[in-house]
Parts: structure tokens; sequence; C-alpha cells
């Protein structure tokens, strides 16, 4: 399948800025089950920017401006061709070290009740009992907007029993790491049935398992990634994978607008 992406994020302040740095990690990548086509970015001083790549292999624009203005707008774009692997996206080569993800962040510190829904997953058919474990999350999770934002952990999100996919994908990891699994962040696109507008960009999570290498796990939908996935940036929670990261010197009251969206490409349609 191949899928036509536009993410755009807008920025507005009541005052001007007087200087802003962002770091940009909007660039997917070819894996498995995945080949970009063609992907742009367009931002204010995207021409001058510093590219690299992160700890976790993630493709970063550092881009600045020390004009004084009052909206800051970002827009990625492209296509991407599609296929559904049933999640798994395997072994990777040049990576970040997988021991990596067994490190816990505030955002994914396990609590007892945490450790409780771990005890899902046993030793003999660990791929089963994380499709247990996803279950059982957004079983006790209703996806809800609204009700937690960037700074809720695992811990309380799963205690409130509401949140998004990033508290599922919070939940899921944490649970992960408690019995020594390796676990990722995964931030990307989806496309919803009937191409729906989105709210934001989409999140889930990523497993090691020794047999198949990295399986992904979209809680909040109860599936592993189709072809209709995209995958973004991964990380050890959702701060560390954030499509957009940056400081900013002046400008007061931040107002976000963020525009995601993913369609199937025309000329399949029509087919």
């Amino acid at each position: 399948m191949r899928l036509s992406i536009r993410h755009t994020t807008r920025y507005r302040y009541d005052t001007p800025l007087a200087n802003a740095m962002q770091q940009l990690r909007l660039t997917p990548q070819n894996c498995a089950g995945q080949k970009v086509i063609d992907w742009s970015i367009d931002a204010r001083g995207m021409d001058r920017a510093t590219s690299y790549r992160d700890a976790f292999e993630n493709i970063v624009h550092m881009v600045s401006s020390d004009d004084t203005i009052e909206t800051v707008e970002i827009t990625a774009s492209g296509n991407v061709e599609t296929q559904d692997t049933a999640g798994v996206v395997g072994f990777e080569k040049g990576a970040a070290p997988v021991r990596i993800f067994t490190r816990v962040t505030p955002l994914t510190k396990s609590n007892q009740a945490i450790r409780r829904l771990a005890n899902l997953v046993g030793e003999d058919d660990q791929l089963s009992g994380f499709h247990a474990l996803m279950h059982a999350i957004r079983e006790k999770v209703e996806y809800k907007i609204g009700v937690t934002d960037t700074h809720s952990t695992a811990a309380s999100a799963l205690s409130s029993g509401e949140g998004v996919c990033q508290d599922h994908a919070h939940i899921f990891i944490a649970a992960a790491r408690s019995i020594g699994v390796p676990a990722r962040y995964v931030s990307g696109y989806l496309l919803l049935e009937d191409e729906q507008a989105s709210e934001a960009h989409h999140a889930w999570a990523e497993v090691y398992l020794a047999n198949l290498g990295w399986v992904g796990f979209d809680i909040s939908n109860e599936i592993c990634p189709t072809d209709r996935y995209v995958r973004l940036t991964t990380g050890l929670d959702s701060r560390s994978a954030a499509p957009i990261r940056g400081i900013q010197l002046g400008g007061t009251e931040e107002n976000l607008q963020v525009e995601v969206d993913v369609l199937q490409a025309a000329h399949q349609q029509q087919q």
C-alpha cells in the first residue's frame, strides 16, 4: 500500500519569539514493511539545518531562527510504500544496543499493578503473552482524549483507567521492562478507517523477542501494526521519541495546533 502523509505543526504566541531552536525527528526511514518513496520538511531555517542521528538512530534536523516571529509552522510530507509484516520489524544492524531499551524512565516506571499485568507474559511463549498483555491494558484503560498530558506516567494512567495511545504504550513498555524484556516507544502515522482525519501522530510499542527481533503492538487498537502504519521515530518513551522538541526565548501563551493527514495514494484508490 502506498500512503501519502502530510503532518503540519503550528505554534502561535501572543508576543513574538526572540529566538527558537528545534530538533525535528520528522523523517521516516526504510525498514521491514516500509520504504520511503519521497519525503520533505518545510520549516524556517531548514536550508541551514544541522543533521545527525541520535542515540536511537532517528534522523534529526536541528533548525534555529533568530527572527522576531509570532508563528512557527513546520510541515513534513511525502509518500511511503508499506507491507503488512504482522508487526514484525525484525533484527536491526547498526542500531542502538538492545539492552538500552531495558532502561526505566520516569514515564515508564512500573508499580505493583503494572508488574501484575506483566505476569501475563510467560517464558515459554512470550509472543502470545504480549498479545494477552496488550488486550489486558486496553481493557483496563479506556481510550479517552484530554484526560492525560505529556507528563502523565504509566502508573498514573493505569490508575485512572483512561488515556490515549501514548499512555497505553507507556504501560506496555513499563510492564515489559519490569520482566527484563527490552521495549521501546514508537511514534508514527496510521491510516484510519474511511481515511478520517487524525487527531495527531499515532504511537505504539515494540518489544524485542529473541526469535523474532522487534515486534510492534498497538495497544489502543489491539492489533499488531499492519500496512496502514508508518514508523517515524523510536525511543525510550514519548519524550525521547517526540517528533519535535525545542527551546525558545521570548513568546508568551503558546498555542499548539497539529494536523495529520494520512491517505491512500490516489492511483491505488482508482484500481
